[in-house]
């Protein structure tokens, strides 16, 4: 075993590797940049060292840079994580050519999948089912669009180089190709530099569903069964887990057989995730090789019970792998989401931000936290906004989803917006609950599973009015307790008045909507009012984050999280969120809101469009802004003339920061 390696990456997954290293006794070195000189994986690690500034291509990406720390610190390997280059091929010839072991496949197996094309012939020729289609590299239109009228429609045009969704077009019928093969080509152009494409049948209503393989230097290659991932959105994975509700043994072994033997075609070593698109009858075709370990693999090694960052440590030093196929076993049903910085109901806009509450649900035997922040630490706008991933196993995929239900409902992030109730409401619906869910489902239906406007539930907003005012007034009690007449009516926080009973007014607001409860009692006996509700709450008391009463003399237990900044109430089904305002405050005019353009959330500026004088339309794109890795058009709010642009093409600018200033609307 190595004695010190270094981490070239950040996160989760540097913290990961950090606590296997410690279990085996293996020293670790990390890196960072100037966003993450706090990160936790950067106080985790027994040294860690600076490579640059914030963005990516100024550190993580910085393969030198990486390389000069492990000459100087010693390291004997370098282990990649995910994303950043661990699926860069130069860098893994870097690390070989200075001594240093790359804790992943070989740089010639990566080059061979660099290629889709490519790839896709390698499959063919050592019998792994590849979907039907034209791969060559004669790229006349005229031939393309006899190879279309060949294969069928409907097909995908797709970028032979690249990923990311990008350089994609469905195309359903032969009058629509030629127009579609032009923009794709023009958008794979843009973003890969090549114009390649290649045509394949398009799978209606796909699943994803991917075999983790592993292979050693003795000419081992193995798989460790599959995952699926069909519940995605924009081709991004948002539900992970094993084994699949769809496969028969069967097809298990057809497809696990299919997996090793692309394994073998590149002569594999190390981790690596063989993805297939499996149609509605359970046809399966090649579609990538994951040359790296992936976010999803705690499924994995939840119902294997292995750890496969010590397997990739003991390939890298050339070891066998430590077990035969025969030898592992699986054992119950894992799910994985992962938690984000993002706003579903804002076209799932990435956030950024102080984590001033991280609550997440307590370890256990059936639940697994993979976190890179803690409470108190920052998302930046310079990664993906990733905060934890929450992985459960349980004996049967009814009880881990409810095991999974569970630990969501344990869950409180405050700070930047999140997903957790997203995921709440998706883990319970219909297609995931009976395992039928596809690939294109969520962009098809996804105003389903999104929260709905209007007004909390009469129930929520008592229990929180009750959570409250039992809260407040526990904290008056103890302020007291502290004066020298701790035993005053004054001092207590239940409205109470010389010669009649007080009132108190609760206010709340809930996506916009502000609401008044007109309170009064004490110690847990309330009798409520707001709008045209009343309800008399008894006996409310909360213990352990539960809050138990009698509501309209129906007794009822809740979790609840309260304090002087927000409420969150769960009935076990859907979480209320509503954050405490004050009774009485100054509520300015919105007059001229309408004139200003400004950034939604801390970004880079790319590109600015227009200039001051110039007549404008509305919903023009004004201003391009980078943030969380992605782009963001922002547009004119109303039609009219330019006043001022204080945008700069690559300045950082915080949220909120004014970019373009309209002439006010006469």
């Amino acid at each position: 075993m190595f004695d010190q390696i270094l981490i070239a990456n950040r996160g989760e997954i540097a913290c990961r590797v950090i606590r296997t290293c410690r279990r085996l006794g293996v020293r670790t070195v990390a890196v960072y940049s100037e966003a993450d000189r706090d990160a936790l994986h950067v106080r985790l690690a027994d040294e860690a060292h600076p490579i640059g500034g914030p963005r990516p291509a100024e550190s993580y990406l910085r393969g030198d840079a990486i390389l000069e720390v492990a000459r100087r610190t010693g390291a004997q390997a370098i282990h990649p994580g995910y994303g950043f280059l661990s699926e860069n091929a130069d860098f893994a010839e870097a690390c070989e050519a200075a001594g240093i072991a790359f804790i992943g496949p070989r740089a010639a197996s990566m080059r061979k999948m660099g290629s889709k094309a490519g790839a896709k012939l390698l499959m063919a020729g050592h019998g792994v089912p590849v979907v039907p289609g034209y791969t060559g590299e004669d790229q006349d239109p005229l031939l393309l669009a006899r190879e279309a009228e060949r294969i069928g429609f409907p097909l995908m045009i797709k970028a032979a180089h690249g990923g990311g969704g990008k350089g994609m077009r469905i195309v359903r019928e032969a009058g629509e190709f030629a127009a579609n093969l032009e923009s794709c080509r023009r958008e794979a152009r843009n973003a890969f530099g090549r114009d390649r494409v290649m045509l394949e049948r398009y799978i209606e209503r796909p699943r994803h569903i991917e075999f983790q393989i592993f292979g050693d230097a003795h000419g081992q290659v193995i798989h460790l069964g599959e995952r699926e991932c069909s519940a995605q959105r924009r081709y991004q994975k948002i539900l992970e887990e094993t084994p699949s509700p769809f496969l028969t043994p069967e097809r298990r072994a057809a497809m696990g057989a299919a997996a090793v033997a692309a394994g073998r075609a590149l002569d594999y070593v190390n981790a690596g995730t063989v993805e297939f698109i499996v149609g509605e009858r359970g046809d399966f075709y090649f579609m990538e090789i994951n040359t790296r370990l992936q976010v999803e693999h705690p499924v994995t090694e939840m119902v294997t019970g292995l750890d496969l960052v010590e397997w990739q440590l003991r390939v890298a030093c050339g070891e066998r792998l430590p077990l035969p196929p025969d030898a592992i076993t699986h054992r119950g049903h894992a799910i994985e989401v992962r938690l984000y910085a993002e706003d579903p109901e804002q076209g799932f806009l990435p956030g950024s931000g102080r984590l001033t509450r991280l609550a997440l649900p307590a370890e256990s035997p059936h639940v697994r936290i993979d976190a890179g922040v803690v409470e108190g630490d920052a998302v930046t706008i310079f990664y993906d906004p990733m905060i934890a991933k929450l992985i459960v196993h349980d004996a049967d995929r009814p009880r881990a989803l409810a095991r999974l239900a569970e630990a969501l409902a344990d869950t409180a992030i405050e700070g930047p917006k999140h997903n957790v109730e997203f995921l709440e409401r998706l883990i319970r619906h219909p297609t995931v609950v009976d395992g039928t869910i596809d690939t294109g489902y969520l962009d098809r239906h996804l105003d389903e599973v999104l929260p709905k406007a209007g007004a909390p539930d009469p129930l929520a907003i008592a229990a929180a009015a009750a959570a409250a005012l039992l809260v407040d007034e526990a904290e008056a009690l103890a302020l007291a307790a502290t004066g020298t007449d701790p035993h005053s009516p004054w001092a207590r926080a239940d409205g109470w008045r010389l010669g009649h009973r007080g009132a108190r007014l609760e206010c709340f607001e809930a996506r916009g909507t502000r609401i008044e409860v007109r309170a009064s009692g004490h110690a847990g006996d309330y009798a409520l009012a707001w709008d045209d509700h009343a309800m008399r709450v008894e006996s409310a008391r909360i213990e352990d984050g539960w809050l138990g009463a009698r509501f309209d003399g129906v007794a009822r237990r809740l979790r609840v999280r309260a304090d002087a900044r927000q409420v969150i109430v769960h009935d076990g089904t859907h979480r209320t969120i509503l954050a405490r305002v004050p009774a009485f405050a100054f509520e300015g005019a919105a007059r001229g809101a309408g004139d200003r353009l400004a950034a939604p959330m801390p970004g880079r500026i790319v590109s600015v469009r227009t200039t001051a004088g110039r007549d404008v339309r509305e919903g023009e794109e004004l201003i391009v802004m980078e943030a969380m890795k992605m782009e963001l058009s922002l547009k004119a709010p109303r039609a009219g003339r330019v006043r001022e642009v204080r945008a700069v093409e690559g300045a950082f600018v915080e949220a909120d920061a004014l970019l373009v200033q309209l002439e006010p609307d006469s």
